[in-house]
């Protein structure tokens, strides 16, 4: 019985993942792309906590870091794209590969589907 407690204790030491950090533990490894608006993004969340957001059809990419605030997602840019709060706090909730949502902040809303790998 000890050593299956000691066992479970260092199993969850050793795990990267926050408490809290399952709702995005679907979106790791994968990108979310959203489209309306200015320019369609692709946004990759790493399990680290840290973000990459690219603009392609401009060539542009920003980075950061990110938290959760209950069903609040906050990302804060090392420089925000123009036009864009710093940092920039959403509703989030957990999805699946496939998944495609609307997100409506400030009157616009955009178009956001979770798609398999880095894209």
């Amino acid at each position: 019985m000890r050593s299956i407690l000691l066992a479970a204790a260092l199993a969850a030491l050793s795990t990267p993942a926050f408490a809290g950090d399952e709702l995005m533990a679907n979106f790791f490894g994968n990108t979310a792309v959203a489209t309306g608006g200015l320019a369609d993004t692709h946004t990759y969340y790493n399990a680290d906590h840290t973000f990459t957001m690219t603009a392609p059809a401009f060539g542009k990419e920003w980075k950061g870091t990110w938290k959760l605030d209950g069903n609040t997602l906050c990302r804060t840019y090392e420089t925000a794209p123009p036009g864009v709060q710093n940092p920039l706090c959403t509703p989030v909730e957990q999805h699946k590969v496939g998944d495609t949502w609307s997100l409506t902040m400030d009157g616009k809303t955009r178009t956001v589907t979770l798609v398999k790998g880095i894209q």
